[in-house]
C-alpha cells in the first residue's frame, strides 16, 4: 500500500497565483488533477500542503493541511505532509507530487511505488522528473529530524534512489509558469502523437 504528498503550498507568484487553484484547459485545477492521478495510481491516502488560508477543496480521500506561514521551502512542506502521514499506518510507500506537474500518468506513479526501491525517480528522455518516491523508513527520517536535507535531492542521494524510466512526458512537464503549461502541454501533445 501507498500514499501520496502533493505539495500545493506555494504562493505562486510566477504563475499570478497559487498554482494549486490554476485550471488545465479541462477546467480541472492543478490540485484536482494531481489527486486524480495519485487516486487512480492506488494511493490509498492523499495529503496535500495549501497555502495559509486555503480553503479545502473537499475532494474525497484528500487530507489537506495549510501550511503555517507563506514562503516556506519545499522541504518545510514536504516535512508537514508527511508528518500527517507518519500518523497513518499501514502504508510502506509514499509519492510526492509537486502540484505543478499535473501531467503525470497515475501509470507512472504506479511504476515508481511498485518498484521495490527504497527511493525512485521517474525519468523521461534522459531526464528526471517528479514524483518521487520513498519508504516509510525515508519518511520517518524526515519527520524525526534525522534526515534534513536541506533538499530532497540530498536525501534522495542518501536513500540510494534509483531511476525508474517511464514512458510519460508529464513527469518531466514542469507547469510553474501559464507560458512553462501552454510549452508542457504542446510537449506532451508532441510526445503522444509520436509513439
Amino acid at each position: 500500500m501507498f500514499s501520496g504528498l502533493i505539495l500545493a503550498g506555494g504562493e505562486g507568484k510566477r504563475f499570478g497565483g497559487p498554482k494549486a487553484f490554476a485550471e488545465l484547459g479541462d477546467g480541472r485545477t492543478f490540485l484536482e488533477a494531481c489527486h486524480a492521478t495519485l487516486r487512480g495510481a492506488g494511493a490509498e491516502r492523499v495529503v496535500a500542503t495549501l497555502p495559509p488560508g486555503a480553503e479545502d477543496p473537499g475532494f474525497e480521500g484528500l487530507d489537506a493541511i495549510n501550511l503555517s506561514e507563506s514562503g516556506l521551502d519545499m522541504f518545510a512542506s514536504v516535512r508537514t505532509g508527511l508528518a500527517r502521514l507518519i500518523d497513518c499506518p499501514g502504508w510502506e510507500t509514499v509519492a510526492v507530487l509537486p502540484v505543478d506537474h499535473p501531467l503525470v500518468k497515475s501509470e507512472s506513479v504506479r511504476a515508481l511505488a511498485e518498484s521495490g526501491h527504497p527511493a525512485a525517480i521517474p525519468s523521461f528522455g534522459g531526464k528526471h522528473g517528479h514524483p518521487i518516491c520513498f519508504s516509510r523508513a525515508v519518511a520517518e527520517a524526515i519527520v524525526e529530524g534525522a534526515q534534513t536535507g536541506p533538499t530532497l535531492r540530498e536525501v534522495l542521494r542518501d536513500a540510494g534512489a534509483r531511476d525508474v524510466r517511464v514512458d510519460d512526458p508529464g513527469v518531466v512537464a514542469n507547469c510553474n509558469t501559464p507560458e512553462a503549461l501552454a510549452t508542457a502541454l504542446a510537449y506532451v501533445e508532441r510526445s503522444n502523437v509520436q509513439r
